[in-house]
């Protein structure tokens, strides 16, 4: 007899686990499937041990400019590329027995396996051909494994994968994801990134710290293309001048691979073409989900462009069956995906006032040097919505904390309606933005004016002090510029 639950949640990354923990919490009988690792991509190989490089590197770029800060280091500071790893995939291994240890906490149950959904509410469970890294310690003797398990309501979140170009896959060997990204071997003398949304430009990033020769190639006309117009240009500015090239309206029309390296022939924006050859390539064209083989099709669940289809709620097409996370469409980002869990587990509960997502209202954020954040509409999308807008901008060059620092190359660009005094978005290039970002996210939500941020006491010293002097330009009244 098949065992049976109140929610089975499929995949245990940010969306999963954090679906799964909200349900039991609620009272719910739960078990989550999972035919990998606990955590998902995000502790796994994105969101954690990305940052933990990204840290090396930050470490580095301070040594390397010790005399800035009128310190003399003696000797060559080199990276020690198995210990930077190392580093790296412990942090990966510690987030994923920290969700190993929250399933028991939560008594949620583990079924370790493929899924497959043969009707609605019920969930075959078959051997994985992956090997499970493990909770903690062993995995639990009460641990599940295969069977057909029913529960009232299935969530989906399975994630996605690392996309591929036609004639310009990934091998592994010369041509990276960002599986191989992360654990080199050794450092490459020169790197071809193709692709400079947050994955592409983090890495970049961090290998040309790393003093790799890096080249960026960008089909759209700016870096970082969700990102607004005129802070994407001062990140490209901040880049270069850090030695990496940055071709944009460019393409990779294909590759040739050597014994040990790769020569990309890129379409240049004049129709000319240009020839690049590096040691390897990252492949950083964006993902794609994890829809298939799991029985959507037999279900007749609602699909788009490769996503799920859902409502404000999680639910897809079939009742009973939601999704949550990448698989469900973008924004692709783990605190979107955790978001969507809390909704759509507190309306399967029947809690009240649970309210729907709003997109808008969803911070973006990228680790490189200099780091980039934002929320709500660009200045592009909010003329092109026929807002009147006021728009205020305070550079960190005019920040004292940002100078003291040796970080004073940035900008705060604040966006609001002319009419209501509405903020409405907020964009970040500069040191440490991404812990910023969350104090305007926090004012979207509260529906906040720019007269309270205006009569909101920011502390001094502090670079958050950027923050209210863009609302304060916006409205003629900039103190420090």
């Amino acid at each position: 007899m098949a065992q049976s639950y109140d929610v089975i949640v499929i995949g245990s990354g940010p969306g999963g686990y954090i679906a799964a923990i909200r349900a039991s919490q609620l009272g719910l009988k739960v078990a989550v499937v999972e035919r990998e690792h606990l955590a998902g991509i995000c502790s796994n190989w994105g969101c954690i041990p990305t940052k933990a490089l990204l840290r090396s590197a930050d470490v580095m770029h301070t040594a390397t400019h010790a005399k800035d800060y009128g310190l003399t280091l003696e000797g060559t500071i080199k990276p020690d590329v198995k210990a930077i790893v190392d580093r790296s995939r412990g942090i990966a291994h510690r987030m994923n027995n920290g969700v190993g240890f929250l399933f028991k906490k939560n008594k949620v149950d583990i079924i370790w396996g493929e899924a497959k959904l043969t009707k609605p509410g019920e969930v075959v469970v078959s051997k994985t051909a992956k090997k499970p890294v493990e909770p903690v310690g062993p995995i639990p003797k009460n641990t599940l494994g295969e069977g057909t398990y029913t529960a009232k309501h299935i969530i989906i979140a399975t994630g996605a994968r690392p996309r591929a170009l036609p004639g310009i896959e990934p091998d592994g060997k010369l041509i990276w994801t960002y599986f191989e990204a992360m654990k080199p071997e050794e450092m490459p003398k020169s790197l071809l990134v193709m692709g400079s949304g947050a994955i592409g430009i983090e890495f970049a990033s961090f290998y040309r710290t790393m003093g790799v020769e890096v080249t960026v190639v960008e089909i759209m006309s700016q870096v970082m293309p969700v990102e607004d117009a005129e802070i994407s240009a001062l990140a490209k500015k901040q880049f270069e001048r850090q030695g990496m090239k940055i071709l944009l309206e460019a393409k990779v029309a294909k590759v040739e691979k050597g014994a040990n390296s790769v020569t990309a022939t890129i379409e240049l924006k004049d129709g000319k073409t240009q020839e690049i050859t590096a040691d390897r390539m990252i492949s950083a064209v964006g993902v794609q989900a994890n829809i298939e083989g799991i029985g959507l099709e037999a279900l007749g669940v609602k699909t788009d462009r490769g996503f799920i289809v859902i409502d404000g709620y999680g639910k897809t097409s079939v009742p009973g069956l939601y999704a949550i996370g990448d698989v469900a469409g973008p924004p692709l980002l783990a605190h979107k995906a955790e978001h969507e869990a809390v909704i759509c587990v507190e309306k399967i509960a029947g809690l009240p006032n649970v309210h729907p997502m709003d997109k808008l209202k969803i911070p973006g954020c990228t680790y490189c040097h200099p780091q980039v954040a934002s929320v709500g509409l660009t200045e592009a999308k909010a003329k092109e919505q026929g807002r009147d807008i006021r728009v205020g901008r305070f550079p960190f060059v005019a920040n004292g904390k940002a100078i003291a620092l040796g970080e004073d190359q940035g900008l705060v660009k604040t966006i609001f309606d002319k009419k209501t005094g509405e903020l409405i978005g907020a964009h970040m290039v500069g040191a440490e933005v991404t812990e910023l970002i969350q104090g305007f996210v926090v004012a979207m939500n509260l529906e906040t004016t720019e007269e309270e941020l205006m009569h909101t006491i920011f502390p001094h010293p502090t670079i958050s002090e950027t923050m209210k002097e863009s609302v304060l330009d916006a409205y003629g009244r900039a103190l420090n510029a």
